[in-house]
């Protein structure tokens, strides 16, 4: 809200939507970043964005660590329900690889993309441009300092190479990429199933978004464009479906047929313990082999040789079931207060849950939700909120834990 921070009218609404869209690391704009906030508006979005990438408890902690102050075991068992680690032992140490993996990945985006924006302008907004998008790529964030996001770019092999694998790094989990890297250096022998379960579903999942977006928008979205140009546009927007918000065509252009699947990929979201939101791949792998197993008359479920505890399987259920109320609660509530389509408020509060920011548009540079009242912003950014805090812990913050009970009672047989 300072007055050196944005450019002409600020309502407090759309300074607080742009604070929770940036630490949520979701993406949707209700102004436009590129030229409605100064250098200085566009660096404390950055900086959110990396906050909210890396979490809270993880930046706190590790600053902690550099003051050399010991850290409390509150604090410790905080850390490592933030980054998903198994276990107390190896935690700080695990913490300062994160922190250095995060930075070595960042700092190479940002190489890379400066050189490329550097083509197209000066050297000084190409470092800038670079930094901003490599930070916003990497937290799976969808922020972009270009009016058109990257439509300009959109047939372009270095952005369409360079923002997915930053997206996908961000989006594994820091437990898979540093597993991943210590295998490559031959310090452990096997990988994890935590590890093969997100690697399997990011491959299933991308292929099928793009045989989806190919098969469906062929002769309509992508009418116009090159088979290279399909290629290239299916293959980013599918990525981007892992909860990031960036795109390099106009989303509204997509059929109704497209948007409704679109919503399924968003919700799935990323793995745990990175930038990435939504139920998680690991949560909708789980559920699927919860079904599978149980149409197939087998109560042991089990996958790459492991087998899974029925907990986890009845958790993964609750998730998807909790989550889906929420969001089609939001999207009945939208749709009812703001008398809009109801296929593209499903689109964007899915978006806003999965902390995707893929948005179908507003008409011009703008989200969906910039058509919305304050009401309906509200909305979206409890929304937010509650996709980057995890569904699970957000509704258990709010009913509480249940109280360890000693009576167990006979078992009843119910006809399902």
């Amino acid at each position: 809200m300072l007055p050196f921070a944005h450019n002409g009218e600020l309502r407090i609404i759309d300074a607080l939507f742009t604070s929770t869209s940036a630490v949520c690391v979701t993406g949707l704009i209700v102004k436009d970043t590129a030229g409605d906030f100064t250098l200085f508006g566009q660096f404390i979005i950055m900086l959110l964005i990396q906050i909210g990438g890396l979490g809270y408890m993880t930046a706190v902690t590790f600053l902690t660590v550099m003051r050399r102050q010991k850290i409390a075991h509150r604090d410790r068992m905080l850390l490592q329900e933030s980054l998903n680690y198994p276990g107390m032992e190896g935690l700080v140490r695990f913490l300062k690889i994160v922190v250095a993996s995060i930075a070595m990945i960042e700092v190479s985006g940002i190489i890379i993309l400066t050189l490329r924006f550097w083509v197209d302008m000066p050297f000084g907004k190409a470092l800038w441009f670079g930094t901003f998008h490599a930070i916003s790529a990497f937290n799976n964030a969808g922020f972009s300092l270009f009016n058109d996001n990257l439509m300009g770019y959109s047939q372009d092999i270095i952005i369409n190479l360079t923002i997915p694998f930053l997206i996908i790094s961000g989006g594994l989990g820091y437990i898979v990429i540093i597993e991943l890297s210590n295998y490559y250096k031959k310090e452990v022998n096997r990988i994890s199933t935590h590890t093969k379960i997100v690697l399997t579903m990011y491959i299933i999942l991308i292929f099928i978004g793009m045989f989806l977006l190919l098969s469906l928008e062929w002769d309509h979205a992508f009418k116009e464009m090159s088979i290279y140009h399909k290629i290239m546009a299916a293959w980013f927007a599918s990525v981007n479906y892992r909860t990031a918000g960036f795109n390099t065509f106009d989303l509204s252009t997509l059929t109704d047929s497209n948007l409704f699947f679109g919503t399924f990929f968003m919700m799935t979201g990323g793995g745990p313990g990175g930038t990435a939101g939504g139920l998680k791949v690991t949560t909708v792998a789980l559920a699927f082999l919860g079904m599978w197993y149980t149409l197939r008359g087998e109560t042991n479920v089990h996958i790459f040789h492991r087998s899974i505890p029925s907990y986890q399987i009845n958790k993964a259920y609750t998730i998807i079931f909790i989550a889906s109320l929420y969001v089609v609660f939001s999207t009945i509530v939208l749709s009812e207060i703001e008398k809009l389509p109801f296929l593209r408020i499903l689109f964007e509060t899915t978006s806003a849950f999965g902390t995707v920011g893929l948005s179908t548009g507003n008409g011009g540079v703008l989200s969906y939700s910039a058509l919305f009242s304050d009401a309906g912003k509200l909305n979206i950014m409890l929304l937010m909120l509650m996709g980057r805090i995890g569904v699970f812990a957000f509704t258990i913050a709010i009913i509480g834990k249940a109280t360890l009970s000693r009576i167990k009672y006979s078992e009843g047989r119910i006809i399902v």
